[in-house]
């Protein structure tokens, strides 16, 4: 019988090849966590006063097992920033984390030099955290990948979208290279929910605040996953939040192209033989 605790990666392994070898990306003793457990987060709790955001204020996850495996894989996208030269960085939660497992990843990604930093369950305050303690210290990529924020539970919308923003002008004060790529949340839940009326809110607000930035890109890769019945497939969504391959597919290839579009804006043409 498969433990209620691993049952969204059996299910994603029979709905979808993404999932393989996901135990090489984390660290062994207990399976990935489930984003949507707020238990996590040492800081969507806190009590709201004045202008504090937890959402957008540096926070690491609390080791609640005891097993320091979200601090481990920290210190290997550390390491891994000191090893490599990235064209391309992801940086975000599970979704980010999964597609590394997907054979899109290899066929997309893979070759524009891309590094992935994705963590199952973090919030905008923990992508804060580790963006300002090492991950972009070693390494130049020409885009940041962004897609975080439906994990913050606890957060209203506007929080949320403040904490992306600070995560943008972070990568744009240690990157200034770089242009900044941000996701858009995906809707969840088999049926309409305030979690999907709360993402769509963070989406227009984190649309908006982009637009006057000339480095940083907003995209909306949604393909349509919500029917017109307002459902959700569990062919898209094993679990109604992850992607499987079928629901990855068309957000990568959108993803992939506007890519395309920014590593190669600004170059200069070929010029023709003599």
């Amino acid at each position: 019988m498969v433990s209620p605790v691993l049952l969204p990666y059996a299910l994603c392994r029979m709905v979808s090849p993404c999932s393989r070898d996901l135990e090489s990306r984390a660290p062994r003793g207990r399976p990935e966590p489930d984003p949507g457990v707020a238990t996590r987060d040492s800081g969507a709790a806190a009590v709201m006063s004045g202008d504090h955001n937890p959402a957008s204020t540096p926070t690491p996850v609390q080791d609640l097992q005891g097993d320091g495996r979200w601090m481990s894989l920290h210190h290997r996208f550390v390491a891994d920033s000191k090893d490599k030269e990235p064209e391309v960085v992801f940086i975000g939660d599970s979704l980010v984390q999964l597609l590394h497992q997907c054979e899109l990843w290899r066929e997309l990604f893979s070759p524009l030099h891309a590094l992935n930093f994705g963590i199952g369950g973090d919030g905008t305050q923990h992508v804060l955290w580790r963006l300002e303690n090492g991950e972009l210290e070693h390494i130049r990529p020409k885009i940041v990948v962004v897609w975080v924020g439906t994990n913050n539970h606890g957060h209203t919308a506007e929080q949320v979208a403040a904490g992306i923003e600070a995560i943008v002008g972070l990568v744009n004060q240690r990157q200034p290279q770089a242009r900044v790529v941000v996701l858009a949340l995906l809707p969840r839940g088999q049926h309409p929910n305030p979690l999907r009326d709360k993402n769509r809110r963070v989406n227009e607000l984190v649309r908006a605040a982009l637009a006057s930035r000339p480095r940083a890109h907003f995209l909306d890769a949604d393909p349509g996953f919500v029917h017109s019945d307002g459902t959700i497939s569990h062919h898209d969504m094993y679990d109604y939040l992850h992607l499987t391959r079928l629901g990855y597919t068309p957000v990568c290839r959108a993803l992939h192209a506007l890519l395309l579009r920014l590593l190669t804006a600004g170059q200069a043409p070929p010029q023709p033989e003599p």
